[in-house]
């Protein structure tokens, strides 16, 4: 007799609220478990094709971590649709103009290029300071 293989509905995704302090975190290294945490790669019914991950609260984003001199030689561009408009800025200016943005980038760049992307990217909640108004999910 062979084993079956049980699939969870989409209905039945129990999601689930999860506080992360960025605060000395390398950069990568905590990307790579945010992409992880929005995928659902850490439950037990894991499937690529369904979307089962959960929520992300990322506090004290403006403490992240790097290493080595990326403050300086990552560049970040930007084309704003007009010709000879391309905008970089360093690592450095990224993080001094809005640090959220960089948590974002990160994630959003481990995160597989499908249909998926954007919604998991909206369970991502990424606040400056430790202040937050999610209080009464966090359990």
């Amino acid at each position: 007799m062979k084993a079956k293989t049980t699939v969870t509905k989409g209905n039945t995704i129990e999601r689930q609220w999860h506080l992360v302090d960025l605060s000395d975190q390398v950069l990568g290294r905590v990307c790579v478990k945010l992409a992880s945490i929005l995928q659902g790669k850490d439950k037990a019914d894991y499937s690529p094709n369904r979307d089962a991950g959960d929520y992300i609260i990322a506090i004290n984003a403006s403490k992240i971590r790097v290493t080595g001199k990326k403050l300086k030689d990552k560049i970040y561009y930007h084309h704003t649709g007009y010709a000879g408009h391309l905008r970089e800025l360093t690592l450095g200016q990224l993080l001094e103009k809005d640090p959220r943005q960089v948590i974002s980038h990160g994630v959003m760049g481990m995160l597989p290029k499908n249909k998926l992307r954007d919604r998991r990217m909206t369970r991502l909640k990424i606040f400056i300071d430790g202040n937050h108004p999610y209080n009464d999910k966090i359990k």
